[in-house]
């Protein structure tokens, strides 16, 4: 996920209930170079595997082949098994891990332009691609998937509220990337419930330390 989303929803879930997050979001990162650390980011013989493993690739992947032959891009047939390997390899990491995958978000053409110039090699249309594939693979792997790429686009101002610079998202696109991620956790039939509403009580929620004022 990207640093902002990644780091709005840490926030909105700390404030709803203690839980350990860890945040894995680097520039320019497409499924290609996730399959190179997979093992070492979750090794299968870890003594605790997550509850729960939120993957965003797409983004990075759908832009356009640069004529150097570097740059982020990925072919889509590429992109599918790399999204199909890492995949497998979560589900096996314990019964009780699960997974969500995120799919490439849309972008703003015109606001791009503006800030990055004409030759950025993004395009909305490759996004819908890349994110129809990824939704395809969850669906025949049984993972829950979240469609961003429709998602954003049922708000009308979309193009306009969503993006700082046509890529990244605003604060009003990450709180629906959030709302959406939030919306599958309470209604996924996953046992135990990742819901927060659901989840056990480490400690007392009343401190137990008392606080008296100035004057006692």
């Amino acid at each position: 996920m990207k640093n902002e989303t990644l780091l709005r929803l840490a926030q909105c879930l700390l404030i709803m209930f203690c839980a350990d997050i860890l945040l894995r979001g680097y520039a320019g990162w497409n499924s290609r170079c996730a399959l190179q650390v997979l093992d070492e980011v979750f090794p299968k013989d870890a003594a605790v595997q997550p509850s729960l493993v939120i993957v965003y690739f797409g983004g990075n992947d759908s832009m356009e082949p640069h004529p150097s032959g570097l740059g982020a891009h990925v072919p889509l047939p590429e992109y599918v098994e790399n999204m199909r390997k890492i995949a497998i390899h979560l589900k096996s990491l314990s019964h009780k891990t699960r997974i969500i995958f995120l799919t490439a978000p849309p972008v703003n053409e015109a606001q791009m332009a503006e800030v990055f110039g004409n030759d950025l090699g993004r395009s909305n249309e490759s996004c819908r691609k890349y994110s129809d594939a990824c939704v395809q693979l969850c669906q025949e792997l049984g993972v829950k998937v979240i469609d961003l790429w429709k998602a954003l686009q049922q708000r009308d101002d979309w193009l306009t509220a969503c993006f700082t610079d046509g890529i990244h998202l605003s604060c009003e696109g990450s709180e629906i990337v959030i709302k959406e991620i939030l919306k599958v956790i309470k209604e996924a039939d996953w046992e135990p419930n990742l819901h927060w509403r659901s989840l056990p009580t480490e400690f007392p929620e009343i401190s137990p330390c008392i606080f008296v004022d100035p004057e006692g």
